[in-house]
């Protein structure tokens, strides 16, 4: 006879905790409700292009070692500083010599800032990452670059923003129930502004992509702590999210790699939600995500298309790659142009790509119930209500 064991009743609770929180990480991305997605906020005046206080800012000259570069750099630290305080923000600096540049070296600034659990180490937070280019072209003289990329930055910028409270909002729910140690997987966010995208003279393996081949390099070299669950930066990006070439009506959006053809797919079925829900501003009937119905095994290849990815890519990051190219339409047709500017941006696109962009971040990170209701109070606490909903699907200076 086996002799009778006492289990002490915290024990219990402990292991029924664990069995919630196995059950809730089972599926990963959480679909976040139509009342949620109807709810969430939009960017309104953020994104006048005259004074708004997202875009405006950025849409100037802003090539490298000039003013214009600094002053939007100096848009973003002020941005994350006010508004999202609780984030972490560094630039990554780097100098390289350019076609144009005469044997001197050209300063490049690489704005980065991040949002982990606060309990978590460093090295064992895996972040989705939202990535864009700021620089201009050098050329054709007075160069703005709307959709390239001014637009995106703002985007990112308007989605971390409608994220952020309740992100908070569900991390001190976790810390108050004490569930925060038995996620399969600390979940952060991270905001990359790359400079020196652009070439000076001529598109070459040596003249662009200046500042993500720079940090992609420092972050390999970079090592985390014995024992933490990533061994470094470049393994702790989940998901590498590039925004370019976005903000002209009617954009075409390829799937480019099989093992993030799911998160593509999820772009397209909120795509379809916002549509259905009559939440987009924007007419165009057919969707921007060409690929969603294709298999992930039998996607087109990638065409040549080279862009901040590329060094990342080659490191073995995961990249979901958003550009609004197709073989038969090209680039949109202000691109590398003059006309490329606030003027010739389609705002109700560039307000409809922010929603979608905060839609796929808020699932990503799975708010759904901890987002502020707009509408009348539920006859229920609120707070209990998120805690259940919870268990049941789980400063510098330049």
């Amino acid at each position: 006879m086996s002799p009778a064991y006492h289990i002490p009743p915290g024990i219990v609770s402990l292991w029924l905790g664990l069995l919630i929180v196995l059950f809730t990480c089972v599926d990963a991305y959480e679909e976040i409700s139509d009342n949620t997605l109807s709810g969430l906020l939009r960017p309104n005046n953020d994104f006048d292009i005259h004074n708004g206080a997202l875009l405006s800012p950025i849409l100037r000259t802003r090539v490298p070692g000039t003013p214009g570069s600094t002053a939007v750099l100096n848009h973003f630290a002020d941005f994350f500083r006010t508004t999202l305080p609780k984030w972490t923000i560094e630039f990554h600096n780097s100098t390289a010599k350019t076609p144009l540049s005469n044997g001197k070296d050209v300063p490049f600034r690489n704005f980065i800032a991040t949002r982990d659990p606060p309990w978590a180490s460093v090295g064992d937070v895996g972040r989705l990452t939202l990535v864009a280019h700021y620089d201009s072209k050098i050329a054709p003289e007075g160069f703005i670059g709307g959709i390239d990329s001014a637009a995106p930055c703002a985007m990112i910028m308007h989605a971390m923003r409608s994220i952020d409270a309740a992100l908070e909002k569900k991390w001190s729910a976790l810390k108050e129930q004490e569930l925060y140690g038995y996620l399969e997987e600390e979940r952060g966010l991270q905001v990359i502004f790359l400079d020196g995208e652009e070439a000076f003279k001529e598109w070459t393996a040596t003249d662009s992509l200046y500042g993500s081949r720079a940090l992609a390099t420092h972050w390999d070299d970079q090592v985390y702590p014995a024992m933490s669950e990533f061994k470094g930066p470049l393994s702790s990006i989940s998901l590498f999210v590039l925004l370019d070439l976005l903000g002209s009506k009617s954009p075409t959006i390829q799937s480019y790699y099989e093992t993030t053809h799911w998160a593509y797919q999820r772009l397209g079925a909120l795509e379809k939600r916002f549509k259905s829900l009559k939440h987009f501003k924007s007419n165009s009937a057919d969707s921007w995500f060409i690929d969603t119905e294709n298999d992930g095994h039998r996607l087109a290849p990638m065409g040549g298309i080279q862009d901040d990815h590329l060094p990342f890519l080659a490191k073995g990051v995961e990249i979901l790659h958003l550009i609004d190219y197709s073989p038969f339409k090209g680039f949109p047709p202000v691109w590398h142009t003059i006309d490329d500017d606030g003027e010739h941006l389609d705002l109700d696109t560039v307000e409809d790509w922010s929603m979608l962009v905060t839609a796929f971040v808020a699932e990503w990170m799975e708010l759904e119930g901890f987002f502020d209701r707009p509408s009348s109070p539920s006859p229920r606490n609120d707070e209990s209500a998120e805690l259940e909903a919870l268990r049941l699907s789980r400063k510098t200076e330049l």
